[in-house]
């Protein structure tokens, strides 16, 4: 099991380096495009640069999760309570992602009208559709566990 896990644990940590270095070099550049696109609306750049950057610490706090629950895993207590409340974060996570984004939606349809790149609404999109997909499947993967639990817990005290 800890080989898997290890592999796991890298694929989170590569999952994040890509995001880290969207924020530090890509996001400013999308924020001053996006001011000089809509003069009219370029008090709006820090807004919505501010809140792209809280979506991404909200994404590393779920990958945060994910590596707690993969040490939970490793250390065989992948059926205990802590494990739920790892998957319930990460289904908090997910939904808050998905939540700024449809949130920032009218702010990306505004510069892509402007760009006239149909394109960037269709990322708005897939990324509230995984949002959503990652937090009903963290709530079924947390219902599970849940039963599991119960159902371990009922025959520990039958026995």
């Amino acid at each position: 099991m800890k080989r898997e896990t290890i592999f796991l644990k890298f694929v989170v940590v590569l999952m994040g380096l890509p995001v880290l270095a969207l924020c530090i070099f890509v996001l400013p550049e999308i924020a001053g495009f996006f001011a000089e696109l809509n003069p009219k609306l370029d008090f709006l750049q820090y807004p919505f640069l501010i809140g792209l950057y809280i979506t991404a610490i909200v994404f590393f706090a779920a990958l945060y999760q994910t590596l707690k629950l993969l040490s939970y895993i490793d250390k065989n207590e992948a059926f205990s309570e802590v494990s739920v409340t790892a998957l319930k974060n990460i289904k908090y996570c997910a939904i808050t992602i998905g939540g700024f984004y449809v949130i920032f939606m009218p702010l990306i349809y505004l510069m892509a009208e402007v760009d006239d790149a149909p394109g960037m609404i269709l990322i708005g999109m897939v990324i509230i559709f995984g949002c959503m997909v990652i937090s009903v499947f963290a709530a079924v993967l947390q219902k599970l566990l849940k039963n599991a639990i119960d159902i371990k817990s009922e025959n520990d005290l039958t026995v």
